[in-house]
Formats: C-alpha cells, sequence, structure tokens
C-alpha cells in the first residue's frame, strides 16, 4: 500500500510523527509520504522511526499556495524533496510566521468576543507544531465546551472565509512558486486535491511553469472529480498520485491511513521523474 499525502503534529494533525507512523503500519501501508504544511522539520525523525517499524517514509511537503490569477486557494505536495534544501525554507518560513502572527490574532479576537481561552491553551494543543492552526484553536474551544467538533457550525460562524467573526486572512504562496521551489529542492510538484479547489482549469500554466503531477485520488474527490483530474494527466503527460491526507482528530474527512493510495505502477512513475528532475538540475 502506497499514501503519498499524510500529515503529522508537526503541522496540523492531532497524532505525531510516532503515532502516524505507527497507524501506518498496522493498516498495511508499506510507502508513505510525510507531506506537513509549509515545514520539512519532521521529516528526519520520521525517515529514522520509519525504518525502525518497517515504513518506508517518502520525504515530502505540501505548501499552501494561492492560484491569484483564478483568486482561489491551490495546494503544492513536494515529494521525493530533498528536505534540508534552502530554498524551501526561503519561501515557507515567511507565510509561517504570518501565520503564526494571524493565530495570535484570531486568539485575540476571540477572547474580545467573550470566549474564555488563553494563548497559552491554544499553544499547548500545538506543542509540537511549526504553527498554530485553527484547528488547535477549535480543540481549545471543545476543552472549554463551546463546541463538540473541529469543523461545526461555530467553526464556520468563526473561521469562514472573509465572513467569520475571529477570521483574520493569511497572504499564501504563488503556486508556480511553489512549483519551481519544489523542483529547485529536487523533488516532484503535484497538484493536490485540485477538486477541493476547482484548479483544474490552471493545470495547462503550471505545467508550463514546471508542474509534473496531480493527485487524483483523495478523500475529497467523488468519481467526476478523479475523472477529471485522470484526464488531465493524459492530455498534458502527469504523473499520478494519491494519499489519505490524513490528519487524526483534525481531519475533516473522516480518512485513516492508506484509505487512498496508488500502486506500484504509478510509484515508479514518479521516482522516475525524480530522477530527471535531478539530472536537469
Amino acid at each position: 500500500m502506497i499514501d503519498l499525502h499524510c500529515h503529522t503534529s508537526i503541522s496540523d494533525n492531532s497524532d505525531s510523527i510516532e503515532t502516524v507512523l505507527d497507524q501506518a503500519k498496522h493498516n498495511g501501508v508499506d510507502f508513505l509520504a510525510i507531506t506537513d504544511h509549509d515545514t520539512t522539520s519532521g521529516i528526519a525523525r520520521a525517515v529514522s522511526y520509519g525504518k525502525k517499524i518497517g515504513v518506508t517514509v517518502i520525504p515530502g511537503i505540501e505548501i499552501s499556495g494561492y492560484d491569484y490569477a483564478r483568486d482561489r486557494r491551490a495546494h503544492l505536495l513536494g515529494l521525493f524533496i530533498d528536505p534540508e534544501h534552502p530554498a524551501i525554507e526561503t519561501l515557507c518560513r515567511p507565510m509561517r510566521e504570518e501565520r503564526a502572527q494571524a493565530s495570535k490574532e484570531m486568539v485575540d479576537r476571540l477572547i474580545t468576543l467573550g470566549y474564555s481561552i488563553t494563548w497559552e491553551e491554544v499553544a499547548a494543543h500545538a506543542a509540537d507544531s511549526t504553527n498554530v492552526y485553527k484547528q488547535h484553536i477549535m480543540h481549545t474551544l471543545i476543552d472549554k465546551g463551546y463546541t463538540d467538533a473541529i469543523y461545526g457550525d461555530l467553526y464556520h460562524q468563526l473561521f469562514a472565509r472573509g465572513q467569520g467573526s475571529a477570521y483574520v486572512p493569511v497572504h499564501y504562496l504563488d503556486a508556480r512558486d511553489a512549483i519551481q521551489t519544489i523542483r529547485a529542492a529536487g523533488g516532484v510538484p503535484i497538484l493536490a486535491h485540485p477538486g477541493q479547489f476547482d484548479n483544474f482549469t490552471a493545470v495547462p500554466e503550471w505545467v508550463r511553469a514546471g508542474l509534473e503531477g496531480i493527485e487524483v485520488y483523495h478523500p475529497l474527490h467523488d468519481s467526476l472529480a478523479e475523472q477529471q483530474a485522470m484526464q488531465l494527466a493524459e492530455k498534458h503527460g502527469l504523473v499520478i498520485s494519491g494519499g489519505s491526507d490524513y490528519h487524526g482528530f483534525y481531519s475533516d474527512t473522516g480518512s485513516s491511513i492508506g484509505d487512498k493510495g496508488i500502486d506500484r505502477h504509478a510509484y515508479e512513475a514518479i521516482k522516475f521523474r525524480k530522477q530527471l528532475i535531478a539530472r536537469s538540475r
């Protein structure tokens, strides 16, 4: 089993690296890509633990990008990336810093609105993470009895994009910069879950920018989205990918590690693209 999209508590999963890999082992997953948001800081630890328990960890990242031409979000996976390459930090660190400031402002707004929480309580849920995410804030609100779900009515009331009473925007990275940075770091750039943000029309443009693949199999993709992604892969010569996008308690899909993935043939095709990118550097 090959799952090429999974998070850990280094970003916005409730489960630690070790817990995630133990679950992968239990579920029969042989190859697991760790693709935390905008950071590769947990990769070395994941690779080391994976070797101990017999799970091959693929070094990865998921960059929170934006399609400014069409005014919509776009996430880019980097698979087989060099986690220590300086281009990653150069691109991602400013946005992580902006996200940290936005999270602090959101907590301050909630306190002003009368919610009995503190920044310290929220940060405790993000102790392993490179940042504080809205999921950590919601977890604290669950602790205090304001709600019983991460992604329920309260989440949308507070954090709906542009409308939520505590929402603070973050300036996302240009999708083309994400693609080029992944390539610079030796990784294979893959468009993640294009059905979620309706990124299909941008694919030809991003292929010209260096996009190498597209995520076909994802918990948020229905059969139509899979078909659209597969057609684009065939038309533009893209490799196909897939994964569970597992986030533990913070998941909005209910997926488990290994629920979505690809076969060995597709996996080898991605590895071959990795070799071609390495030769071109």
